[in-house]
């Protein structure tokens, strides 16, 4: 059936769906009634209209500046470096961080082909230096690249008198020690708290 084919073939190329998974969707949708398909790919459809980029932070958004930078009520002194647009809404869910961020595009992958001047690393440091801002928290993820990329705001912010922190990492709640892995275990005690 070439129609399910070209469906299955387009799901498998979403990030964490595989052949199975794509055809289990597919077959959902097919045993739905027609309203369903037809309001999921309305919805589709109309996603990319729908959401634009912050054009101060680079987070997704429905109205730019995005409710996060239009809010009085934030911290203007802290600014939150992340990779990715969705990681944005990962802290937010968290209510623990009130300041505001920066989407960099990625991370440093010279492997990759991927270098500082194809981030947006220049606008952070421009924001970061305009007196205003006393704290960059980096959170990149605990990988190479992600180190990297930490170790080179670092540098790079150093210049601007802001201190540049980073989110600890390490044995996550709930977790067994007996599963950690030995970088992990490496972390924890590196970044060890008084109690």
């Amino acid at each position: 059936m070439k129609a399910l084919d070209e469906l299955v073939g387009l799901l498998t190329r979403l990030p964490g769906i595989g052949r199975k998974s794509a055809l289990r969707v597919a077959y959902y949708i097919l045993k739905t009634d027609s309203s369903f398909s037809e309001a999921l790919a309305d919805r589709i459809r109309g996603l990319k209209g729908a959401i634009c980029f912050c054009s101060s932070c680079g987070a997704y958004s429905e109205s730019d500046p995005c409710p996060v930078c239009s809010s009085p009520s934030r911290d203007r002194a802290v600014i939150c470096a992340v990779e990715q647009p969705q990681d944005v809404v990962t802290i937010e869910a968290s209510r623990e961080y009130r300041g505001l961020y920066h989407v960099l595009g990625g991370l440093i992958s010279p492997l990759d082909g991927i270098g500082p001047e194809d981030l947006k690393i220049r606008e952070l440091v421009g924001r970061a230096g305009n007196g205003e801002v006393t704290e960059v928290v980096v959170a990149t993820n605990p990988t190479v690249e992600g180190d990297t990329t930490a170790l080179y705001l670092k540098r790079l912010l150093e210049s601007t008198g802001v201190a540049v922190t980073r989110l600890a990492t390490g044995i996550p709640v709930g977790g067994d020690l007996e599963y950690a892995d030995r970088l992990t275990l490496a972390r924890s005690f590196r970044g060890r708290t008084k109690l």
